[in-house]
């Protein structure tokens, strides 16, 4: 017997339960990961309310990391005792489960499982936002939203590894004492100031090359105004609900805009892109141009209060759940 999520119904965290089941038979090319921690993601949040609509009754989590314990016949990258990560292959909130190999990274022996399930989603997504989507270096000058975040975070390191100049917003002092810890060059307290003003006067009039915008309603129209000309806004999430629909006579009157909406599954669909991401990703961590945090450790059976902590914006950095069952 395993427990894994079930979602009957979309709503609040309180919607979230364990069920007893059986593990289903291997099916060809697939492995069985017993986990040891997983990922939080607000993606998972998404999925749970009804955002992101899935068929119901549904399972919850998108990233895990584990290890190998059962394996079909014709699988022959991976053995039993392999130490593996994956993202965006939902049914992680599971004590075990079956998945398909090629959608698995081994993790390096200098990373912990803990690590990889904390770094190897929201990794990928700057690894793609930064290095592929948009190619930063050292001319430009970035508005990176919620960036005391668990991708906050990590983009402010990765960023200034490239040499941009960052400009963040975060919702308390706490939050911008720890991203500029990270590598943020100024922080907007967003309750406490109008961001798009005060973009404007950290750049002197002249605005931001790029927005990245995990935030969603609140704040993709208002990020337009923080563009120059030719700038490029990226709303990669919704924290805040769905981004308003966008006018294209908008971007052309606000100086030819480009507009983007990037999902981390389109960019690993490859199995090479998946690899080289994740590898990429391991590479800054193992030297050491990024480094986690780790804000809270919750377990499997505090998944409720874990989901609560995250949506109430508790929390900071990256989440993980351990295996307690």
């Amino acid at each position: 017997m395993i427990k894994e999520v079930e979602i009957k119904a979309n709503g609040g965290p309180e919607k979230i339960a364990w069920k007893d089941c059986e593990l289903e038979k291997l099916k060809a090319g697939q492995v069985t990961i017993e986990h040891t921690f997983v990922g939080l993601n607000f993606i998972d949040t998404y999925h749970r309310s009804g955002l992101y609509p899935l068929p119901l009754p549904t399972k919850l989590g998108m990233e895990g990391a584990g290890v190998v314990v059962d394996k079909s016949l014709d699988v022959d990258e991976f053995e039993i005792g392999d130490r593996v990560a994956y993202v965006m292959a939902l049914g992680s909130y599971s004590t075990k489960r079956n998945i398909e190999a090629n959608k698995l990274v081994k993790i390096p022996s200098s990373v912990s499982d803990q690590q990889a399930a904390a770094i190897l989603l929201k990794g990928m997504t700057v690894e793609y936002l930064v290095e592929r989507l948009f190619k930063v270096n050292s001319t430009h000058t970035v508005l990176f939203h919620a960036v005391a975040g668990g991708v906050g975070l990590l983009a402010c390191q990765w960023l200034k590894h490239l040499g941009a100049k960052i400009i963040g917003t975060a919702g308390s002092e706490e939050k911008a004492v720890l991203a500029k810890q990270y590598g943020c060059d100024e922080v907007i307290l967003y309750k406490n100031e109008n961001f798009v003003e005060k973009v404007k006067y950290l750049t002197n009039d002249v605005g931001v090359d790029v927005v990245y915008d995990g935030v969603g309603k609140d704040t993709a129209i208002l990020g337009l105004d923080c563009l120059k000309p030719l700038g490029t806004m990226v709303v990669f999430g919704n924290s805040s609900g769905n981004c308003p629909p966008v006018d294209p006579g908008l971007l052309a009157a606000k100086g030819s805009l480009f507009f983007t909406r990037p999902t981390l599954m389109t960019y690993a669909a490859k199995r090479n892109d998946l690899v080289e991401s994740s590898n990429r990703v391991f590479n800054m961590l193992l030297r050491k141009k990024v480094k986690l945090h780790i804000n809270s450790s919750y377990l499997f059976s505090n998944v409720i209060k874990a989901h609560e902590d995250l949506e109430s914006r508790k929390t900071s950095g990256s989440i993980v759940m351990k295996n307690n069952y």
